[in-house]
């Protein structure tokens, strides 16, 4: 199958896929995985750290068959790293071979397509297909307003602008994903060239399915309890709720520690492991305060 639309002919389809490639996802996120391939359109995917956005569009990626691309965002990211960059040693290097064979070189010589230096934006448009490319825009929350504003015309035309070329417009337009924690609100321009979901933290079962997928040498008690203690967790005044990563990343600590249950499990081995889950100490304190038996359900 050479195109998307033969690959994913329902929502039926890209979920059973997404399973098949390790990624469980409720009804609604495959919904809005599925419209934002096929419509196409940007989709934006909120929700606290942890809950699976950025692994949503790998998952996607490896569904199509297609590469992912990724720009991590963070405060002051500008055009230079997330588009494009001229290569001035190689400009450089160019007019001085000129000039030893007694050759000039216009700025439209030295400002074409083979100087620029391209970043995860660039290569997103000239993917060469036959499939488009996922085009992962990561935490696009950390970045700046007018980072944003930078956005909209890839978002909206899937194309970008090069003030000494001019317009490069994508034969294949990649799949556009953005993902944001909310450390601020993003502005409603950017929001109206995208769908929108939100992915909350899973339910106990799911999430338990979820870790059991992710280190599949843990028991499924292990699992299922580990997931029961992290959503116990979030119930509890801690600075940084965890999600499911960290419940992935608990469970591979204490099956490598050998530990199968956590129902009486020695205080010391509690506190070693807990930086898998808090990350601040006085969430590792006031987790640790509670015990195992907490942790665990225990009455």
């Amino acid at each position: 199958m050479n195109t998307v639309e033969e690959a994913l002919a329902s929502p039926a389809t890209l979920g059973a896929a997404l399973d098949q490639a390790g990624y469980l996802a409720d009804q609604g996120l495959v919904t809005a995985l599925f419209c934002a391939v096929r419509l196409p359109q940007p989709l934006l995917l909120e929700g606290e750290a942890g809950v699976g956005k950025t692994e949503a569009a790998k998952a996607l990626a490896a569904v199509c068959e297609t590469p992912l691309i990724r720009l991590q965002c963070y405060e002051g990211i500008d055009a230079s790293e997330a588009l494009y960059e001229w290569d001035f040693p190689r400009q450089l290097l160019s007019i001085k071979l000129a000039e030893s064979a007694g050759t000039a070189l216009g700025s439209e010589d030295l400002f074409s397509r083979e100087y620029l230096t391209d970043r995860p934006l660039l290569r997103a448009v000239e993917h060469p297909g036959p499939r488009p490319a996922v085009l992962l825009i990561d935490e696009v929350d950390r970045a700046d307003d007018e980072f944003e504003a930078f956005l909209l015309e890839l978002l909206a035309e899937g194309s970008v602008t090069v003030p000494e070329i001019g317009t490069l417009r994508a034969a294949y337009p990649p799949i556009v994903i953005l993902t944001s924690n909310r450390t601020r609100d993003l502005h409603d321009a950017l929001k109206r060239r995208c769908l929108y979901h939100w992915i909350d933290y899973p339910d106990v079962a799911r999430a338990t399915a979820i870790i059991r997928r992710r280190v599949p040498a843990a028991g499924a008690s292990l699992a299922r309890q580990v997931a029961a203690a992290v959503a116990r967790i979030r119930t509890l005044d801690v600075q940084k709720p965890p999600g499911v990563a960290e419940a992935i990343n608990w469970v591979g600590a204490l099956d490598l520690l050998g530990i199968a249950d956590i129902v009486g499990l020695d205080p010391g081995v509690l506190t070693q492991t807990l930086g898998s889950v808090a990350k601040y100490r006085e969430d590792v304190e006031l987790i640790d305060s509670r015990g195992s038996s907490w942790l665990a359900g225990a009455p």
